[in-house]
């Protein structure tokens, strides 16, 4: 299963940690990430923008960035933050930015009501939560518990997405039987929970663990819904993948090294997520290392796929779009190619290269 699927390659972190899952499998001790020799450097510098949320999920942008990744890949990159998905997206789509990634659900809305977004690699998957009072935790163990309840979310997030698409698979009409508020942010979701307004609210990593710390109680995780579901996919328009491939190739070698010093590097992963993500360093650590989250560079087609179908039959989507043509795994694979070329010995690439075939052929 996906969930598993970094740690099946023997390379994550170590199990010293008692808030990671019992029975992950043997762990490999850490090895540090490579540098490429000099001479592999671009001579020159491709100006790149990529947009971002403020979330642990997005853990490789900054680990690229301050490791110095995208430098030595030979591109100019400038990180924008936005405060949601639909932000973002409209940035890419109206060419402000060369790529992002901002959720599954929210690109493929995007992608059936005509945007050229093409997904070209994995940033986050799994990591969102349903969160309630403790005394309104046990009515939420089942999905016809929702039926008549008033449930907060975040328009367009994964995690809504996914909870609503299991509504639809148990029989449930959530555009009838299930009172949803759409909030702009999950703090705001978090409060209407507190406050009562809401019964339970839909939020991710680390607002799940948040929520614990705020006296709430997570119910379940999304990956009980459907196991293994992508989120966060990295996208840019059709024509920019065209006229500069290059510029892409790079950013996928800066993905995939920052890949490798995060499952490796542990401690100084979490010194680099606290400068972008505010939050107590332990409470980084239990959401980023937790095991419910996870932050690949794959572009994991399949799954793509897979998500449209979901959300199609959900009714959260309407479209006839092959969404197939909307996903470019070359871009990725060449870029893994390179590095394997570069460093052969390294295994992280090695597994990457066998899940790729796994998750994209």
């Amino acid at each position: 299963m996906f969930k598993h699927r970094l740690i099946s390659t023997g390379l994550a972190v170590s199990l010293i940690l008692s808030l990671l899952l019992a029975g992950c499998g043997q762990q490999k001790a850490p090895q540090a990430a490579s540098t490429p020799a000099q001479s592999t450097a671009p001579a020159d510098k491709i100006k790149f923008n990529i947009g971002y949320l403020p979330a642990v999920g997005h853990v490789l942008y900054f680990v690229a960035k301050e490791k110095g990744f995208y430098e030595q890949e030979g591109l100019d990159v400038e990180l924008f933050q936005f405060t949601n998905s639909g932000e973002g997206l409209n940035a890419i789509k109206a060419g402000k930015l060369d790529a992002g990634s901002f959720g599954t659900a929210a690109p493929q809305v995007f992608i059936a009501k005509g945007t050229p977004f093409v997904d070209i690699g994995g940033m986050q998957s799994e990591g969102h939560a349903v969160v309630t009072k403790p005394e309104n935790a046990q009515q939420f163990s089942t999905l016809q518990g929702f039926v008549g309840k008033k449930v907060a979310t975040v328009r367009l997030a994964t995690g809504d997405a996914v909870w609503r698409s299991a509504l639809s698979k148990a029989g449930i009409d959530w555009k009838t039987q299930v009172i949803i508020q759409e909030l702009d942010s999950p703090a705001a979701v978090l409060e209407a929970v507190k406050k009562g307004a809401a019964d339970a609210g839909l939020v991710w990593v680390p607002f799940s663990e948040m929520a614990e710390k705020q006296g709430l109680t997570l119910v379940s995780w999304s990956s009980e819904y459907m196991d293994g579901h992508v989120c966060c996919r990295v996208v840019a328009l059709d024509d920019k993948l065209t006229t500069n491939k290059e510029a892409y190739i790079r950013f996928s070698r800066a993905s995939i090294r920052a890949y490798d010093f995060y499952i490796n590097n542990q401690a100084e992963t979490l010194d680099i997520l606290s400068k972008y993500v505010k939050l107590d360093k332990e409470l980084l650590r239990n959401s980023t290392y937790s095991g419910h989250i996870h932050s690949i560079p794959d572009p994991d087609k399949k799954r793509f796929v897979a998500f449209w179908e979901a959300m199609k039959a959900a009714g959260y989507i309407q479209s006839d779009i092959d969404i197939t043509k909307h996903v470019n795994s070359d871009i990725y694979k060449t870029a893994l190619d390179q590095l394997k070329q570069r460093e052969p010995q390294n295994t992280t690439y090695q597994q990457l290269d066998k899940d790729f075939v796994v998750n994209n052929l």
